[in-house]
């Protein structure tokens, strides 16, 4: 009976895994424009014409060129948090909408931030110290990312 409670438990959890929820407006990771330009500190909107899906989650990009770094490395251009408001998960653990051209490149990671009606989270995040604010948006993020 033992090891038949165990083996339920492990194929439960290896049998029932949970995807990660993205901000996909549109259908498209970060409201469709190019994950890769903005490393080259540009917010371009991605076109039909280059897309591509990884993980389960849909990518535009602006060229040829940048649909083929993103495919070279993936992972390296996936907006943290899953393309949340990186300020909104660190101060509230909530899942806010983003501005496309609100963001930031820091160590390497994309952060995406809400900019409407006079609030924009990206001065609030760079106002205050930015470390402990994404230490504290890894842990939430951790906690609300399935949900």
């Amino acid at each position: 009976m033992k090891y038949l409670i165990i083996t339920f438990l492990l194929a439960s959890t290896f049998g029932f895994s949970q995807s990660i929820d993205y901000n996909t407006n549109n259908g498209f990771i970060a409201d469709g424009y190019d994950v890769v330009s903005y490393f080259n500190m540009k917010a371009v909107e991605g076109s039909e014409d280059f897309t591509t899906t990884y993980q389960d989650v849909k990518y535009k990009f602006s060229s040829q060129d940048n649909l083929n770094i993103f495919l070279k490395n993936p992972k390296a251009y996936i907006p943290q948090y899953g393309g949340y408001c990186a300020y909104a998960v660190a101060e509230s653990s909530k899942k806010v909408d983003i501005d496309p051209e609100t963001f930031e490149i820091r160590d390497g990671k994309l952060y995406l931030f809400y900019n409407s009606w006079g609030n924009n989270t990206l001065k609030k995040w760079n106002k205050k110290n930015v470390k402990g604010l994404q230490k504290k948006a890894d842990l939430n993020w951790e906690a609300i990312k399935f949900e």
